[in-house]
């Protein structure tokens, strides 16, 4: 099986399911949110999965409803797919300001293939001016848990793959830091065996 992680890319590599861990809006408007959707939406994969970035605030709270049923928006939640389990954290500021987004971590359920963040696991392919932005709770909780997959987006000058132990890191961010350069999207393989 195979996955991508995109943003809004014209010449999209084939794949099985379609992963976009977050920031698909610039400013946060409604209007952004509603156009990306109508565009995932209409993209030719069997399945789509998406969850928000600290750009998508607008989506704080927000109970999407009509999507197609091979598109799935993940909010601390998951979805099994051919025997893979996929969950979805996003990225919403009123939560990285308070405890909620700690206690958001600790609920990825231990039988976890795919696990989709927009923050990086600290030390994995989240460097940039010097620092690393990522999350120590989150690296925890991803060495105990072992996915086999952590995408994940955020930082745009790390755009990437690495693999580390049994799980395979994907920073997925296709614009450059000051949204100039577009990366092509991530591909990896993921067998259809049961974890």
């Amino acid at each position: 099986m195979y996955f991508s992680f995109l943003g809004l890319y014209r010449n999209l590599p084939e794949a099985d399911v379609a992963v976009h861990s977050g920031d698909f809006t610039m400013n946060g408007s409604e209007e952004e949110a509603i156009d990306f959707m109508n565009w995932f939406c209409n993209l030719p994969y069997n399945h789509k999965i998406f969850i928000c970035g600290n750009h998508d605030d607008c989506l704080y709270g927000a109970n999407i409803e009509g999507l197609d049923s091979n598109v799935h928006y993940l909010c601390n939640s998951g979805v099994e797919i051919d025997g893979v389990t996929f969950y979805g954290v996003p990225m919403f500021m009123r939560d990285c300001i308070s405890e909620k987004q700690l206690f958001n971590y600790r609920q990825i359920p231990s039988n976890t293939n795919v696990l989709i963040t927009h923050t990086p696991p600290f030390g994995i392919l989240d460097y940039d001016d010097s620092n690393n932005y990522g999350s120590e709770e989150l690296l925890s909780i991803v060495s105990a848990k072992n996915p086999r997959l952590h995408l994940f987006g955020h930082i745009h000058r790390q755009h990437g793959i690495l693999k580390r132990a049994q799980t395979i890191f994907s920073n997925g961010a296709v614009l450059s830091a000051h949204y100039s350069i577009l990366h092509a999207p991530n591909v990896l393989n993921l067998p259809l065996t049961k974890k």
